[in-house]
């Protein structure tokens, strides 16, 4: 059978075209920048993924970066309490395990969290758990982790925090230790998530610690 040819395949490719012109501007136009969603809470997109305060308990004020070894993800953030928050992360690209061009969401994201401690108490521990389902804890075979297949410490450190441990069963959880987080001061963890079974969408809890007594 003959292929089809002329004005109509002409129109098809040419709405193609436009189609993928305008998702390209959309992504140049919302990289890095904050967009405004329900409840004037704020979802900020940057490399692959966007990340949102929409879960409430702290605030957004910056995010940069694309993820990668060389340019990791940047979060600047406020706490108003000591009492954990959870962020959301969503894919807004397409997702490709592995792929290294830039353009796919790859289940690969080194990140970079710097917290203000703005809830009057000092903090003595820090602790981040990923879920792939609100309040539920990840479990090892979900492909969800700090990147659970390296044993080394080079992907996770801390300017406030001398030592690290990791637990990835039944949940995947990060805790720094051994440093303190007086009240206005600001925290930076440094580390690496990997999702080798990647999802639209998944959640990352932080929970400062104060002291017990």
């Amino acid at each position: 059978m003959p292929s089809r040819t002329g004005p109509k395949r002409l129109l098809t490719r040419r709405h193609i075209l436009a189609g993928a012109a305008l998702l390209i501007a959309t992504w140049l136009n919302g990289e890095g920048r904050a967009q405004e969603s329900e409840g004037d809470q704020k979802v900020w997109n940057a490399g692959a993924y966007s990340f949102s305060d929409e879960l409430g308990g702290f605030r957004i004020t910056s995010v940069s970066g694309t993820g990668t070894r060389e340019d990791p993800i940047v979060i600047q953030e406020e706490l108003a309490s000591s009492s954990p928050v959870t962020l959301t992360i969503r894919t807004i690209r397409p997702i490709r395990p592995f792929d290294n061009s830039g353009f796919y969401a790859n289940g690969i994201l080194f990140m970079r969290i710097e917290a203000l401690n703005n809830s009057g108490q000092a903090w003595v521990e820090f602790e981040f758990e990923l879920q792939e389902i609100e309040g539920k804890a990840s479990v090892f075979g979900d492909g969800l982790s700090f990147d659970q297949r390296r044993t080394d410490n080079v992907n996770i450190t801390s300017d406030s925090f001398a030592e690290y441990s990791r637990d990835f069963e039944p949940y995947d959880r990060l805790r720094y230790t051994d440093g303190k987080v007086d009240p206005r001061e600001t925290a930076g963890f440094s580390f690496l998530v990997t999702d080798y079974t990647p999802r639209w969408r998944f959640y990352l809890v932080q929970d400062p610690r104060i002291p017990s007594s």
